[in-house]
């Protein structure tokens, strides 16, 4: 079968809905909610809208497409500068070692502070792939393609970007994290936390939360084993990320304690690497490739083999019509 990445619309709201509910918890950028989905599809409908050149408070929503069926079988989400509306929370870990000369000993204790030293920053997140269909790469195009709407449209995205990995989740839906951490204070479970922060934000831990550091010597064991943890579907995730050039920094997420993932935006692998050419001809012959066309709203993305030439690149046919691209069209593309 063959699949696209392009914008999300109004009519994708059930797809999206969907597929919300099969996350399992701790999945604040998807909620199974659907006015919050709705909300979504409106502030992406107006940032693909928009022709500013400048960074601002947008959110990109895109989605998988089988191109046969039509069916959404896939999304991902990219928020071009966050804490703009209300401050963007983190954990950052930390260690502070004191020494007693009487004791003739150094003591070193790790230590959670609440920051905000993120804000300003893009993010990629909101990335989720059907349980059917998580085989044959599709989930790296998923990730992937964002990057190459980034390089697109560089100027509306800050210097800095990451991604927050959804942590440990126990088999009841529990976080570990949060009942070691935030729960003993909220008088909510993790579940309740989460859903209200998707649908509300996270104003109410400014409310609520202690702001002295948190020594993660007082946590219980569960709690201390989860930070900076990915739950166990996030750790191929980790893995491309890693391949992108994000690293895991000590930041993590207020709720579940998964690890934060950061880097220079012109760092990244597929926004550094990727190059233009305007195709010169259709052949099977080539390089599996993830390749885009278009702008904003008209953003496209999928599989293809490219072979490189001089004065351009040849396509495989199916790339092409995927994308709706001919001969004489420019494409960005990154080998896969």
């Amino acid at each position: 079968m063959s699949f696209r990445i392009r914008a999300a619309r109004m009519d994708d709201l059930q797809h999206l809905y969907e597929m919300a509910k099969l996350t399992g918890g701790g999945f604040t950028n998807l909620p199974p909610d659907k006015p919050s989905l709705i909300a979504k599809l409106d502030r992406s409908a107006q940032a693909y809208g928009s022709k500013t050149e400048e960074q601002g408070n947008d959110l990109f929503v895109m989605v998988l497409e089988n191109v046969e069926t039509g069916v959404v079988r896939g999304t991902s989400q990219l928020f071009t500068k966050v804490g703009q509306n209300w401050p963007f929370y983190s954990y950052r870990l930390s260690t502070l070692s004191q020494t007693s000369k009487e004791l003739d000993r150094t003591f070193s204790a790790q230590m959670l502070s609440l920051v905000t030293d993120l804000e300003g920053s893009s993010e990629v997140g909101g990335l989720f792939l059907h349980p059917n269909e998580r085989a044959g790469g599709l989930g790296m195009l998923l990730a992937r393609s964002r990057y190459l709407f980034v390089k697109e449209h560089r100027s509306r995205f800050g210097d800095k970007i990451f991604a927050e990995l959804r942590g440990v989740i126990d088999e009841a839906g529990g976080s570990p994290f949060w009942d070691g951490l935030a729960g003993r204070f909220f008088g909510m479970t993790f579940q309740e936390a989460d859903y209200f922060n998707a649908i509300h934000g996270n104003q109410f831990i400014a409310d609520l939360m202690p702001k002295h550091p948190i020594y993660t010597a007082m946590l219980s064991e569960p709690a201390r084993s989860a930070i900076g943890i990915p739950h166990p579907n996030g750790r191929a995730a980790m893995r491309m990320l890693e391949n992108e050039n994000f690293s895991y920094d000590g930041y993590v997420d207020i709720f579940d304690g998964g690890p934060t993932m950061i880097a220079k935006t012109d760092d990244v692998t597929s926004v550094r690497n990727s190059k233009e050419a305007e195709i010169i001809g259709l052949s099977d012959k080539g390089t599996k490739s993830i390749i885009s066309s278009g702008s904003l709203n008209d953003f496209q993305a999928t599989y293809a083999s490219v072979h490189e030439e001089d004065d351009g690149v040849i396509i495989d046919p199916e790339g092409a019509s995927n994308i709706n691209v001919n001969i004489g069209d420019t494409i960005r593309y990154i080998p896969r």
